[in-house]
């Protein structure tokens, strides 16, 4: 029996429609970037531009790219996935995007009792006549000490919780410069101290006087990493947020160093 491809009929309207697709796919991979091999649940996002003259994409061909050529997720293979994708589908353009965590084991500074650290990631990949590009982003959380109350103050300085967000984007020679377990090591350094989940109290002393020792505005964190990816000649933009301990409000800082479209 022939069935009807309603997708492919003609459509009189004459408007192309920018993205269409699917979102909010949970599929279970094996992220393998070359330095860090883990299982994860990403959740896919599935796009593509629709031409003026069909009235639909092929839906069901987004979920088969996914389960045929991403349950191993290699962000270095991601120009090839785009290329076949593109072709199943017959579209001008393409993007994905894949979502999940990523999870590390930290130790304690004095105790060196382990814990895990668990990171969001997210690879956006897109595709289209006139270029390829291959963006990744991982975020990380550290403490940060203000550093105008460690000045006024007699004693103490108040301390909060960070949370730095990192995008890179790749090239067309190399879509993936910033391998995720290094920008993490990146941001990690970037602090006043660490986040570290499971701590005693010898731990937590080294901890406090690490960041006294280290005060950081939310400007501070953001240059330092806006400059250590200008010193490797990356793309990026970085974006800092504190969860600030005295203050009724949150702080945030953001630099876009040369992505040419703002992820975060």
């Amino acid at each position: 029996m022939t069935v009807h491809d309603v997708q492919n009929e003609f459509d009189r309207r004459g408007i192309s429609v920018d993205q269409v697709g699917i979102t909010g796919l949970r599929y279970p991979v094996a992220f393998d970037d070359g330095e860090v091999q883990q299982s994860a649940i990403a959740d896919f996002t599935v796009t593509v531009r629709l031409q003026p003259e069909r009235r639909g994409t092929h839906m069901s061909r987004m979920v088969a790219l996914v389960h045929e050529h991403l349950q191993v997720l290699d962000p270095r293979r991601l120009p090839q996935v785009l290329k076949i994708g593109m072709d199943e589908l017959e579209a001008p353009s393409i993007e994905i995007t894949a979502g999940f965590s990523l999870t590390r084991t930290v130790t304690a500074p004095a105790s060196h009792r382990e814990s895990i650290t668990v990171h969001d990631v997210a690879i956006i990949a897109s595709l289209d006549d006139a270029s390829c590009a291959v963006t990744s982003a991982v975020r990380s959380e550290v403490t940060s000490l203000c550093p105008c109350s460690k000045t006024i103050s007699d004693y103490g300085a108040h301390n909060q919780r960070s949370q730095i967000t990192l995008a890179v984007q790749g090239t067309a020679d190399d879509p993936y410069p910033l391998p995720a377990r290094t920008a993490l090591d990146l941001l990690d350094g970037t602090g006043s101290a660490p986040v570290i989940p499971l701590v005693k109290r010898s731990d937590e002393r080294v901890l406090t006087m690490q960041a006294y020792d280290h005060p950081a505005f939310v400007e501070d964190m953001a240059r330092e990493v806006a400059g250590a990816c200008r010193s490797r000649g990356l793309a990026h933009e970085v974006r800092v947020r504190n969860f600030e301990s005295i203050h009724s409000h949150d702080a945030v800082a953001t630099i876009n160093g040369g992505a040419s479209r703002g992820w975060l």
